[in-house]
């Protein structure tokens, strides 16, 4: 079995600065990543830790060496990609190190982690909000899949494929180079598991007959509101974060560090 864990859009800032005034998005990953070292074994290894964007909310140097920090606690391989709060350069130097990351170019990557291959894109489109696959991003994935074939791939990048039907973040959603993601997606004949950030929220959807799955932020929240007037807005609480394990077929589970009181017998 191969197990990967998937955060997205921690916003971090450094030096105890707020998001919006807001959010203590620092001490929002410290309480996740304390919940993750307790009750690790309860779900077991992980294998890697993929993020799915939006790492920083100001893009700043500072902001990933605090993530960076953060984030040892869980001694495992991080690999990252950026989200419209990243800031490219910063984000290469800072993870560069690591050995997954191009030196020139877009964040585009491929690790293979166990049984599966993570591939990362880059969506971002400095200075909008809305995301974009490039020609040399397009080129990238089908070039990826075109070589490992048809093994078990985990496909991850910020903006969803996919409209989520809330009208102020679908504003700023995936506006270049979808139909080509499409196509290339539609004919690799493995098993494809697509994971994505941005929206903070939950959804599965599909794209080609591949599941695509947004992950929640541990952060903050936005209400599913699909009206046109729907106030343009963030709810002050994150859901965690999920799980993504291969064994003969994917299997996704959500993981919150915000429990109620219980199990209860019954």
């Amino acid at each position: 079995m191969t197990t990967v864990l998937h955060i997205s859009d921690t916003h971090i800032l450094p030096d105890g600065y707020l998001v919006a005034d807001r959010l203590n998005t620092v001490q929002q990953l410290h309480t996740l990543v304390k919940y993750l070292i307790e009750h690790a074994p309860e779900y077991g290894p992980i294998d890697a830790i993929i993020l799915s964007g939006d790492v920083s909310d100001d893009g700043s140097l500072e902001s990933y060496v605090c993530f960076k920090e953060i984030m040892h606690g869980l001694n495992l391989p991080v690999y990252v990609v950026p989200g419209n709060h990243d800031l490219r350069e910063n984000m290469r130097k800072s993870f560069i190190d690591e050995g997954y990351l191009p030196k020139e170019g877009r964040l585009n990557w491929c690790r293979n982690i166990g049984d599966i291959h993570l591939i990362g894109l880059d969506s971002l489109k400095e200075g909008f909000g809305e995301g974009e696959l490039d020609s040399e991003t397009l080129f990238f994935l089908r070039n990826t899949l075109n070589r490992i074939g048809n093994s078990p791939v985990i496909l991850m990048l910020h903006h969803p494929p996919f409209n989520s039907g809330i009208k102020f973040m679908d504003k700023i959603g995936l506006k270049t180079g979808l139909d080509e993601f499409k196509n290339i997606v539609k004919v690799y004949p493995g098993s494809m598991r697509i994971v994505c950030g941005h929206i903070h929220s939950i959804m599965i959807s599909t794209v080609e007959k591949k599941t695509v799955i947004s992950a929640p932020s541990p952060a903050s929240s936005f209400l599913f509101n699909v009206k046109d007037d729907a106030p343009v807005g963030f709810i002050d609480i994150g859901e965690g974060c999920f799980i993504h394990r291969w064994e003969e077929g994917f299997q996704s589970i959500k993981l919150s560090s915000n429990l109620s009181n219980g199990p209860f017998p019954f």
